[in-house]
């Protein structure tokens, strides 16, 4: 018949002087304890660490331990998932032989791995900003490729701000007196200034009369017409 708990006192023992600084005892009915574990130190001496706890079944090793993470640094969820897993794994493997060293030195490993990969996805994402900020700058190099659309749609987006500035330009300087139109610019804001002389004479009461008495007497002028006299000679004219 086995002796469960002897079984287990010789493997806590052993535990104890294996990790003399990160095992402790949290009970002993039912025995629980912890072991901490930490990864080796990466490239930057990042590191990752979990608590690890175990509490022996009744009937400890034919029966599985419970363990569980009571904490743990620099790890990402999917790791805890997969830190979980590879406990059942080991505790299933390994059933009826005491097995918490072969545990925690799966989780060692695991870690490790960790570790390694953090300077894997470091790598990447620094490979990947280069290449990003190089695509960034041959695209400022190279701009975009010039089509009879897109420049069409530029020329007549160009037309129009500059209208805008021109019409903004002028106006600015009418209200400052700096630009003084011209009869036709004049004509084209104000198609009444055509009558409007007209309408202010009229407005006024004045009125434009011509006197006919002035032009009577112009039938009693003598006009000499050159042809009547003796002294005329065309010839003269072209000499002249």
């Amino acid at each position: 018949m086995t002796d469960y708990g002897e079984e287990q006192r010789n493997e806590l023992e052993a535990l104890q002087s294996i990790y003399p600084d990160s095992f402790t005892v949290l009970s002993e009915e039912p025995t629980s304890f912890t072991i901490t574990v930490t990864s080796e130190a990466g490239e930057n001496d990042e590191t990752v660490q979990t608590a690890l706890k175990f509490t022996y079944a009744e009937k400890y090793p034919d029966e599985v331990p419970l363990y569980e993470l009571l904490s743990q640094d620099n790890l990402e969820d999917n790791d805890v998932a997969d830190i979980m897993k590879l406990l059942q794994e080991q505790a299933e493997e390994n059933l009826g032989m005491v097995m918490i060293f072969t545990l925690v030195s799966a989780v060692q490993e695991k870690l490790n791995e960790i570790v390694d990969q953090i300077k894997t996805r470091r790598e990447e994402e620094k490979k990947q900003k280069e290449k990003e900020a190089e695509e960034a700058e041959k695209q400022c190099f190279h701009g975009t490729p010039v089509t009879i659309e897109n420049f069409l749609s530029w020329k007549a987006k160009f037309d129009a701000e500059l209208l805008e500035i021109k019409r903004k330009k002028m106006k600015e300087e009418e209200q400052s007196g700096k630009i003084k139109l011209t009869g036709k610019q004049l004509f084209e804001r104000d198609h009444n200034l055509d009558t409007s002389d007209i309408q202010f004479l009229e407005e006024a009461g004045n009125s434009v009369e011509v006197d006919e008495s002035l032009f009577q007497e112009m039938d009693d002028l003598e006009l000499e017409d050159e042809e009547d006299d003796p002294d005329y000679n065309p010839a003269n004219l072209d000499s002249d």
